[in-house]
């Protein structure tokens, strides 16, 4: 089985994906950045993520939802969720689909590094 080498970024705000790449660059990981939901279903290659670290609010579809659709088709990356728009509803959706982390932005770049970095050792 390949290594896992890349964190996958799924954020449809151009400047919060550049945001996260810089950061993750900078602390040594490797990124694969998506804007849409679909793009990310599409590319596959999961096994080879490190983490998913998902927007919730996607527009069309919700950060959520594409989790259980990964899960339905036997992805087992670790998740991270990121939200602007936190509410006790979102959180324990969240939380109830298997999120290694929830992180409401604006996070402390500390924040997503440590979450990446259990995500890793997982």
């Amino acid at each position: 089985m390949p290594q896992r080498a890349s964190v996958f970024v799924v954020d449809d705000d151009p400047s919060m994906r550049a945001s996260m790449d810089r950061l993750l660059r900078g602390h040594g990981f490797a990124t694969t950045l998506f804007d849409t939901a679909g793009a990310l279903l599409d590319h596959g290659r999961f096994h080879v993520a490190i983490c998913i670290i998902l927007d919730i609010d996607l527009g069309a579809r919700s950060g959520i939802e594409v989790r259980r659709s990964l899960t339905e088709q036997g992805v087992e990356a670790p998740v991270i969720y990121v939200t602007g728009n936190d509410s006790p509803t979102k959180r324990a959706a969240a939380l109830a689909s298997g999120c290694i982390a929830y992180l409401t932005k604006p996070f402390a770049a500390q924040a997503l590094i440590d979450s990446v970095e259990r995500a890793r050792a997982a």
